[in-house]
């Protein structure tokens, strides 16, 4: 059993980010917690430890997917059993490292491990 796997957002692909974030922000109030360049925004729904991440995907017909972030994305690789498809092996995707699986039906499972957040700050 595979475990230490936390959702910490739900993927958005968007066509228009900005038209996207001022829905999200304007029309259900939602905070804008971070932005990563121009095309790609976290949103955070009031009460919510999870957040949106809205991002302009050109292959929008992909859908919603979650991602989920583990300890450490690599060991967890290895452990996947070899019946799982491994749709993105990991990579570094700054500042994040990277991989996604499939779940039988197609949907990606994104998985994530930040390693800054094991960093302490001096």
């Amino acid at each position: 059993m595979l475990a230490g796997m936390k959702l910490t957002y739900l993927y958005h692909p968007v066509s228009d980010l900005k038209e996207a974030v001022a829905f999200y922000r304007d029309v259900l109030g939602w905070d804008e917690a971070w932005r990563m360049g121009d095309d790609t925004a976290a949103m955070q729904p009031p009460g919510s430890d999870v957040l949106v991440m809205l991002s302009v995907d050109p292959d929008e017909e992909a859908g919603p997917s979650g991602f989920f972030g583990v300890d450490d994305i690599d060991s967890f690789w290895q452990a996947l059993p070899e019946t799982v498809t491994r749709v993105t092996e990991p990579e570094d995707l700054d500042p994040i490292r990277y991989a996604a699986i499939a779940d039988p039906g197609g949907n990606l499972i994104r998985l994530f491990t930040d390693p800054s957040e094991g960093e302490d700050s001096a």
